[in-house]
């Protein structure tokens, strides 16, 4: 199994979690999902707009990420890929809905181009190709970001750093890292938009 040499000690844990869960340790499915649970939930809320919505979706959420854990890869943090997958839930959802929160106008459904095959229980070398093809363009468009942003994102997202952490590492004030987060997702967002 590889592992990336450069997610944080909580993003290792995940790993460790998500190998327990893989043998059928439902302790380990428990204790990610208290992990991660109200993160996913307060996000899809921002989504939808409906509590009740966002509590079904969450459960969704979850449901899909431990019924295609087997496809879970370590190259990057497990919580990169349960916020995909229930950001691309979600999506769904609101299409079917037909309705556009702010969120989904401005993403214009590009995340499904970044989503995660699960139809399947055990990993197709074809889709794990396509998904390590799908992350290699997240990253070539976060490469665009100009520093602070680009490191910013990549030290939250890809190698699962808290907010203290960042803050550690960077040398900044807490406040300034929560603001340039901000703004660099904001950038993203921009970049998603215009390269389509």
């Amino acid at each position: 199994m590889e592992i990336n040499p450069g997610l944080s000690e909580k993003a290792r844990y995940d790993i460790i979690l998500v190998e327990k869960a893989k043998n059928g340790d439902s302790k380990a499915f428990a204790s990610l999902m208290n992990r991660y649970r109200d993160s996913i939930y307060y996000m899809l809320l921002k989504m939808v707009n409906n509590p009740d919505d966002a509590e079904d979706l969450t459960m969704e959420a979850f449901g899909k990420a431990f019924k295609g854990i087997e496809t879970y890869i370590p190259t990057h943090a497990f919580s990169t890929w349960l916020f995909m997958i229930a950001t691309n839930n979600c999506i769904d959802f609101i299409r079917k809905k037909k309705t556009k929160p702010n969120i989904v106008d401005r993403l214009d459904g590009r995340m499904d181009s970044f989503s995660i095959n699960l139809a399947s229980e055990s990993p197709d070398p074809e889709e794990a190709l396509i998904n390590e093809q799908k992350l290699e363009t997240m990253r070539k468009l976060i490469a665009q970001l100009k520093q602070p942003y680009r490191e910013i994102i990549e030290l939250r997202y890809f190698k699962e750093y808290s907010y203290e952490e960042i803050s550690e590492k960077l040398g900044i004030p807490l406040g300034t890292v929560k603001t340039q987060l901000h703004r660099a997702k904001n950038l993203l967002y921009n970049i998603l938009n215009k390269t389509g």
